[in-house]
């Protein structure tokens, strides 16, 4: 089989945050909402029926971990879990945490208008906190 390979817009987008037993845990380049990436860690995997039926169970309670770790550390209103795919073919999972008012809110976040950049040194604490959480 071949090595797991991060698709470089994926890897152009985000900053890691920490490896989970499946997913790759990655952080979107965007202040505008705190957005985590889940890539599962499988060659060649697209969609979701990509995975045995074992690695899907554990993509479940990885999204499910790591939307409660969101959830914790930022306080957000509401979590929306999404996997598109149209863009990026390989099969990655976003978590991301609303605030009613923020940029789009209620609407979606994807299209929404170009990224804006966190602050310097602002997404590697956010990365450590998530991670820390995400650890714990």
């Amino acid at each position: 089989m071949a090595p797991f390979e991060l698709d470089p817009q994926l890897a152009e987008d985000t900053n890691p945050i920490c490896d989970l037993s499946l997913c790759a845990v990655r952080l979107m380049k965007d202040a505008r909402f705190p957005w985590i990436i889940l890539i599962p860690k499988r060659p060649g995997a697209i969609e979701v029926h990509d995975l045995s039926a074992e690695e899907r169970t554990v993509l479940i309670e990885e999204i499910a971990k790591t939307a409660a770790a969101l959830k914790e550390v930022t306080g957000a209103d509401k979590i929306n879990i999404g996997a598109l795919g149209n863009i990026v073919r390989q099969l990655h999972v976003h978590v991301a945490a609303r605030f009613e008012g923020d940029a789009t809110w209620p609407g979606p976040i994807w299209g929404s208008g170009p990224a804006r950049p966190y602050p310097p040194g602002g997404a590697d604490a956010l990365s450590k906190k998530l991670g820390d959480t995400l650890n714990a």
